[in-house]
């Protein structure tokens, strides 16, 4: 039998991710409106570090999905709901790798080092590389906008599940179960 909620690790886990994403992508946004300072260089430290922070956090998140699972949908879907219910996770866990991994890439191409907390120093994943990085500036932001359509999509679609439907699918995804 499927169970009924997430496990506290992986609740843990979703709502961490919410917020850092929300976050990093309202400072990206705020960022590239920034004209050169010391002050843009500080807060671009800031996205780099919380990206790198996504990047691990999707990791684990994915290995405790590995070895928790996920709770079995609600037995009303039909078939292609369940589908494109699957599918949008699908996509969340993608961009959710990809853009970090894009911000990483691009971060090197542009020959700027990622040093986590101005201690670790986090090796280049290419070589330096102006045109590189100018696609990869674009793969990023598309990327990033791309996450934020599907998260309100999934916000939406929990929303009513929890509002039309009443199926209880957002109690999942509580650490206290009602």
């Amino acid at each position: 039998m499927a169970a009924k909620a997430y496990a506290p690790l992986q609740v843990c886990l979703h709502w961490l991710m919410a917020v850092l994403i929300v976050a990093t992508f309202a400072g990206g946004v705020y960022v590239a409106g920034l004209s050169l300072s010391p002050a843009k260089f500080r807060y671009l430290a800031w996205h780099k570090w919380a990206g790198f922070a996504v990047l691990l956090l999707v990791i684990m998140r994915l290995a405790a999905r590995l070895r928790y699972g996920a709770p079995a949908l609600p037995g009303h879907m039909s078939p292609l709901a369940q589908g494109a219910a699957h599918a949008g996770h699908l996509a969340l866990y993608g961009l959710m790798l990809a853009v970090p991994l894009t911000g990483w890439l691009m971060s090197s191409a542009k020959g700027i080092p990622l040093v986590l907390f101005t201690v670790v120093p986090v090796p280049d994943l290419v070589a330096a590389n102006p045109e590189l990085a100018e696609r990869l500036a674009f793969w990023h932001t598309l990327l990033a906008y791309t996450l934020a359509a599907f998260i309100g999509l999934h916000v939406l679609a929990a929303l009513k599940h929890h509002y039309l439907d009443r199926d209880g699918l957002l109690f999942r995804m509580r650490l206290r179960q009602p």
